[in-house]
């Protein structure tokens, strides 16, 4: 990774930037994007620079592939947030949503055990 990702709140002092506003105060997003969804970055110099740190962390993040909760929890930004942005994100064509890993409607035991291993670290 090129530099340290930017963390909100790594500082300990109180954020300057509310989290609806980073998303401008939409709530909803156009992609499904579970806990448990995977993504990953498509190209990540491909096209011009992001604006927002937010983003440019989430897309330095996703050079692996990671989970909706994994992102948010790697970015310390709140999990509705990392959904609109992963959203607008992949909108750009900047990041490609994977899905869960399952299709019977139900997730595998390996999956919600890395979940619940996730959480656990937390």
């Amino acid at each position: 990774m090129s530099g340290r990702l930017p963390i909100r709140g790594a500082d300990r002092r109180p954020a300057r930037v509310r989290p609806y506003s980073l998303t401008g105060g939409r709530t909803r997003f156009g992609h499904l994007l579970l806990v448990e969804t995977f993504v990953a970055t498509l190209d990540p110099g491909a096209d011009a620079p992001l604006r927002m740190p937010e983003m440019r962390a989430i897309v330095e993040v996703c050079r692996r592939m990671r989970t909706v909760a994994e992102i948010s929890a790697l970015l310390k930004l709140p999990l509705g947030v990392v959904r609109v942005l992963l959203s607008d994100l992949a909108d750009q064509g900047r990041i490609r949503v994977y899905g869960t890993g399952h299709g019977s409607g139900r997730p595998e035991r390996a999956l919600l055990e890395r979940v619940l291993s996730g959480l656990r670290r937390l």
